[in-house]
């Protein structure tokens, strides 16, 4: 029996097909907000989303675009959103009641910080604990009798901490819960969190999986009930559909996600071990060194590398951060990250979040460096005369 196809293939193929009506060897661009009815629709649910009907249930280049995310991270089923935000609130909408209890990573993305300790539990009253989740007992200890969501990111966001994902799973489904995992750092190419015992697993699909910095999407992947109850409570009704063009991007950038994310591990290793080796730099955190708390978990869990995203800090205090980054000629200040080129984003040491941040972190704060495709000699040299200058 011929063997499944391998993750660069199912970049290029899945979700594609010959378009019927053109012949045209790509799926075209369905830039269209309704769908031809049957001539009797008395039967339709008109917020249904197993009929094309209305690009708010659904549409073609949403559908495509389904087919490859799902593919890509092993899933039954996946449902793309407009946003990476927007994915994350449709599994909070759908799998929380009023009163239900989540237990989160303590270092996430802010909007998940901002969700869970703020606004959930001052709309609704479902509450979060926030723990250290790379060690599963922390997870444990937080277990509450109405935990229905255990929410882990890794690589974190922003200090790279690294999460076990399959024993995390084992914890989550003892107690009942399920377990979701923003695996945005580290994208289908790296950890495929579902193989490891996650029930869903969530990207911002604006970042590595596009690539170009010229999308904006969000997915969650994962069982195909556990993805259709998202897609009717949580797309339907709360309308954050993906549009047909952005759908279309998605899906053209994630084509080379495989080929990139390979320069992105190799580039940030070589800027990482050459940031470490410097005196003017105050820290590194990269999972790829040794120095990293989480070095040999992110070896034995990650697959092929070890990411593009790194947080460091030069010796001095806000001020000169902020120089040391004004004086970079080709990386660029700008926030997101997992484009083809390498952004930076200084972030002082008084984040609302940096409690919850390692001693470096809270005395130098960070900067948060996402390696694009450039030729990484032109990258040490950006970072050498930067560093002069300071």
């Amino acid at each position: 029996m011929q063997e499944p196809p391998h993750l660069a293939t199912l970049a290029v193929h899945a979700g594609n097909d010959v378009d019927p009506g053109t012949r045209a060897i790509r799926r075209p661009i369905v830039a269209a907000n309704s769908y031809a009815l049957p001539d009797d629709p008395s039967q339709l649910s008109w917020s249904g989303t197993d009929t094309a009907l209305y690009t708010r249930n659904g549409g073609a280049n949403q559908g495509w675009l389904e087919d490859k995310l799902a593919a890509l991270d092993g899933g039954e089923a996946a449902v793309a959103l407009a946003s990476g935000v927007g994915a994350l609130h449709a599994v909070l909408f759908t799998f929380l009641e009023a009163g239900d209890h989540v237990v989160c990573s303590d270092v996430t993305y802010v909007a998940t910080y901002r969700l869970l300790t703020e606004l959930l539990p001052r709309k609704y009253g479902i509450t979060a604990t926030l723990v250290d989740s790379s060690d599963p007992e922390a997870v444990r200890a937080a277990i509450r009798p109405r935990t229905r969501l255990v929410h882990v990111e890794t690589p974190a966001n922003p200090t790279t901490r690294i999460t076990d994902v399959e024993a995390v799973a084992a914890i989550a489904h003892d107690a009942g819960a399920l377990l979701s995992v923003d695996a945005t750092f580290a994208t289908p190419v790296l950890q495929r969190p579902l193989a490891l015992g996650a029930d869903l697993v969530v990207h911002s699909l604006t970042k590595y999986v596009n690539g170009h910095d010229d999308a904006m999407g969000g997915a969650v992947i994962g069982r195909a009930d556990l993805v259709e109850r998202i897609r009717a409570e949580a797309m339907v009704n709360a309308g954050a559909t993906i549009s047909p063009f952005n759908a279309w991007l998605i899906m053209r950038g994630a084509v080379t996600l495989p080929l990139r994310m390979r320069r992105h591990c190799a580039s940030a290793l070589e800027l990482a071990e050459f940031l470490e080796a410097d005196p003017r730099v105050a820290y590194v955190a990269y999972p790829g060194l040794a120095s990293h708390p989480q070095h040999a978990l992110a070896a034995r869990t990650l697959d092929g590398g070890f990411g593009g995203m790194l947080a460091f800090a030069v010796r001095g205090d806000t001020a000169a951060q902020n120089r040391f980054v004004a004086d970079l000629r080709v990386i660029t200040s700008a926030v997101s990250l997992g484009h083809d080129e390498s952004l930076i984003v200084h972030v002082a040491a008084d984040d609302e979040r940096a409690r919850f941040y390692p001693p470096e972190f809270r005395r130098w704060g960070h900067l948060r460096f996402s390696v694009g495709l450039e030729d990484p000699r032109d990258l040490v040299a950006d970072l050498t005369q930067a560093l002069d200058r300071l």
